[in-house]
């Protein structure tokens, strides 16, 4: 990656509130073209370092660019090709979503029409309607309009999917690798390690103030000493010692009704040998599946405790 490829450069960045540190010097890129995430449990400091970055709050310490301005400094030109999402968003509550989308696209020289930007998000038929009659997943489609209103090169998302159910969470994955296909840049902060997995190329894990890796999601479960998980079931009992010695297994649990969970380092070789070794003891499984552990364990490997403590 060049300097060139970067629309968002951080050095350092620090953000105090008294004695207590919410950010505390963090670095990171953020290349041209990518989704990149902002993992970490509630208390992190995720939305903090994010509002540095995109010139709402002033840093303590430290730098950070956005598409080669300082972010203090050319606060004015960085939010004229920036779209920001907010946690929490108020609008007008007698306006239509027409008339605010009008209105927020007069702050800025480059604007879209609300048309087209209500009908990208799947609202064109609540055009005539105002907020408060929107559901919670609406609201969140709305925002994102908002944030599109002048056409950003870089879109910033602060928790995005809090409060949604899975339905409507799903609906706005959809929406942002919408948007992110359309070229621009995606920064989105986030406690869902699923989100992370299914939306980011690369992910940065933040805890108590400090970016504690930063790497692809796979690449990150990848470093786990047993990154996949195998997951069995027999309706004969199976010798634990036996599945012990198979080949990059470091770990065997037995569950209910015959199930047996492997933690292996390599499950292309694990499964290879497992299947020699029940062909050779005359075991059958009535089922056999592999997967990758999980964001949350890779944060659990990191720091000790769960995402979401």
């Amino acid at each position: 990656m060049t300097r060139m490829d970067n629309v968002i450069e951080v050095n350092g960045l620090v953000k105090s509130f008294g004695t207590f540190r919410a950010v505390d010097g963090i670095s990171f890129e953020v290349q041209r073209g990518e989704v990149f995430g902002i993992l970490g449990p509630n208390g992190a400091g995720k939305t903090t370092a994010l509002e540095c970055v995109e010139g709402l709050q002033q840093p303590t310490s430290g730098t950070a660019s956005v598409l080669g301005m300082d972010t203090q400094r050319e606060v004015r030109r960085v939010k004229e090709r920036i779209g920001v999402q907010l946690q929490a968003s108020g609008y007008f509550d007698y306006l239509t979503l027409t008339e605010i989308l009008e209105l927020f696209g007069r702050f800025y020289p480059r604007r879209l029409a609300p048309g087209e930007l209500l009908a990208k998000v799947g609202l064109q038929e609540k055009a005539r309607s105002t907020v408060g009659k929107l559901s919670g997943g609406q609201k969140q489609r709305f925002s994102i309009a908002a944030t599109l209103v002048n056409d950003p090169e870089v879109v910033f998302l602060d928790e995005p999917t809090t409060g949604l159910d899975p339905q409507a969470r799903r609906n706005l994955w959809e929406l942002v690798e919408q948007v992110h296909a359309e070229g621009r840049t995606v920064v989105l902060t986030t406690h869902y390690m699923e989100e992370a997995e299914v939306l980011c190329q690369r992910v940065a894990v933040m805890d108590r103030g400090v970016i504690v890796a930063l790497d692809s999601p796979l690449n990150l479960v990848r470093r786990l000493p047993s990154p996949y998980r195998i997951r069995l079931q027999s309706r004969s009992p199976l010798p634990m010692e036996g599945l012990r010695a198979l080949p990059t297994v470091r770990e065997v649990a037995r569950g209910g009704d015959g199930t047996y969970l492997l933690q292996a380092g390599d499950a292309a070789s694990t499964v290879s040998a497992l299947v020699e070794w029940a062909r050779a003891h005359e075991v059958s499984f009535e089922q056999l599946e592999v997967k990758p552990a999980t964001l949350d364990e890779v944060f659990l490997a990191l720091t000790g405790r769960q995402l979401r403590d």
